[in-house]
């Protein structure tokens, strides 16, 4: 059982957030000035348990799931991130299994999650200078731990992406010297427009450095060619160095969106079911969890949830009028 939506789209891609929290304040999706020492988070009982997103795999894996992240907040701040990861993979050999983390403690964990079953980690990484990277981060940490991290990855034999996500005015300068860097460490990075997620970065057009902005930016020093997509509703616009030596991606959902092929859901910590980067609203899954609902209805319910999806919101966001209010990124991961 396959459930497409209204737009024609099907389930294949699940990113599940395992926690609220992270160790970074970043401009992007954790301002310091919102998420600063006093702010409360979720308390442990309001959060999934690790049986309870299991349940959940094992519904999404009836309709046609390929696809599941482990997202944040960070999701190495989890207690038992390592035994959740090899039971999700021994249950489910098939699916493609893979992490979202800032790289902070991969360096301890990198090959402990690779003998538990996860196959790629992609470290979100938003300048290699220090000081940008502070100014993204809100000081919370230098580059090299990160950089440690990653390299802990590549020793694990673990696939690995970087995740760029570019502000106008606060980290342009740091493209080439990212592309460098991860070029030579045969690291395909995926460079990202500054997004409208959440409200409390205060997202406004003008920071957005664009798509086409990126490209010009490393073709002034590296020759790329464009790649063909690896699967329908691959966000990222491929480009392999005319060397050789790897490849970029340039996520554009602000400049040149791609709803038409989006076929993600998203589960928050706290077992919201979001349908778009971009809601506004979940679905309480969690109150389905914690009912007397059956494993098949529980199925069903997510499949009509899915089913009666029709949002599109980056095609829309122009003509959207009003104060939107949308789910934080600190809250569904990417």
């Amino acid at each position: 059982m396959q459930p497409i939506d209204k737009l024609g789209r099907p389930i294949r891609d699940l990113r599940i957030s395992l926690t609220d929290r992270c160790n970074f304040r970043c401009t992007y999706c954790m301002p310091q000035e919102v998420f600063g020492p006093d702010y409360v988070f979720l308390p442990k009982d309001k959060i999934l348990s690790d049986d309870e997103f299991l349940r959940l795999i094992d519904a999404f894996s009836q309709l046609g799931l390929e696809k599941i992240r482990l997202t944040g907040g960070e999701p190495l701040l989890r207690p038992g991130i390592v035994d959740l990861v090899e039971r999700i993979a021994s249950r489910h050999p098939s699916l493609d299994l893979s992490l979202t983390t800032n790289g902070a403690r991969l360096r301890n964990a990198a090959s402990v999650l690779k003998k538990a079953g996860l196959r790629r980690v992609n470290v979100s990484l938003d300048a290699i200078s220090d000081g940008a990277f502070a100014t993204m981060n809100g000081d919370r940490s230098k580059v090299q731990p990160v950089l440690d991290g990653l390299q802990a990855v590549l020793d694990a034999n673990l696939e690995a992406k970087v995740n760029m996500v570019v502000k106008r005015g606060a980290n342009e300068g740091e493209i080439l010297p990212m592309a460098r860097v991860f070029k030579k460490m045969g690291v395909p990075i995926r460079f990202i427009e500054y997004m409208d997620v959440g409200n409390t970065n205060q997202w406004k057009l003008d920071e957005v450095f664009t798509a086409e902005e990126i490209l010009e930016t490393i073709e002034s020093e590296f020759s790329l060619q464009a790649s063909e997509a690896n699967y329908i509703g691959e966000v990222a616009r491929r480009y392999e160095y005319s060397d050789g030596t790897g490849e970029i991606g340039i996520i554009s959902s602000v400049t040149r969106p791609f709803c038409q092929d989006c076929h993600r859901s998203r589960i928050s910590a706290d077992g919201q079911l979001f349908t778009c980067l971009f809601a506004s609203i979940g679905h309480d899954l969690k109150a389905l969890l914690r009912s007397e609902m059956s494993d098949a209805d529980l199925t069903r319910s997510i499949s009509d949830i899915w089913l009666h999806r029709k949002d599109r919101y980056s095609e829309e966001r122009a003509s959207i009028t009003g104060d939107a209010r949308k789910v934080e990124m600190s809250f569904i991961g990417g």
